[in-house]
């Protein structure tokens, strides 16, 4: 397939984006951390085309992007006041929360009883995510190579294996973000990032 790179500031980026997810394709774009690869949440096809996309295996859990709080309660069951404060502290930002996900999420997102979760500082992340709705996102590269900084280190990779590359320049963050599980009665970082484990104890201590 070909891979077009629009920029997100085009008048058309997004509604171009919205309108290919909406048909079950994907599309990548920029975070605060590295660019990602977004499918729609409720398809799981899509979904599928994430793994083939990457050639990741799938036993790979895929995460969840927000555009706002409000579309927490779509993807997780519940929340505890521990996972509540770390957003409430670290969101938007580069804080993926593990936490119970919601019954009526695709199976093949997760082989897990749990997802991922993040809200993205990134205006043109946000913007997508809010229109969208929440998205099933995975970095925009392929397994085992370098995460993504650019439109044009995504086209390197994934050239022909996705339709569309919103381009909105280098990533601030270009490392990606600190995941942690939010399951257990104190957090687990399962993924060293952008925030420290000092940061985390601070904010719940």
């Amino acid at each position: 397939m070909p891979t077009l790179i629009v920029s997100s500031n085009h008048p058309k980026a997004v509604e171009s984006a919205i309108e290919l997810l909406n048909h079950g394709g994907l599309v990548a774009f920029p975070t605060d951390t590295v660019y990602g690869l977004g499918a729609m949440l409720s398809d799981p096809q899509a979904i599928d085309q994430l793994f083939i996309a990457k050639g990741r295996e799938a036993d790979k859990a895929i995460a969840v992007l927000l555009g706002s709080l409000e579309q927490l309660p779509q993807v997780a069951s519940e929340m505890s006041p521990m996972a509540r404060r770390l957003a409430q502290v670290f969101w938007p930002g580069p804080l993926t929360l593990v936490v119970a996900r919601h019954p009526d999420l695709p199976a093949n997102l997760s082989p897990n009883p749990t997802v991922g979760v993040r809200m993205p500082d990134h205006p043109a992340a946000l913007t997508l995510l809010n229109l969208a709705g929440p998205l099933a996102v995975t970095s925009a590269n392929l397994s085992g190579q370098p995460s993504t900084c650019t439109a044009q280190e995504v086209y390197a990779q994934l050239a022909g294996r996705v339709p569309l590359i919103l381009d909105g320049g280098p990533t601030p963050g270009g490392t990606p973000s600190t995941v942690v599980d939010c399951t257990r009665a104190e957090p687990l970082i399962l993924r060293p990032g952008q925030i420290s484990r000092d940061q985390i104890w601070a904010a719940v201590n």
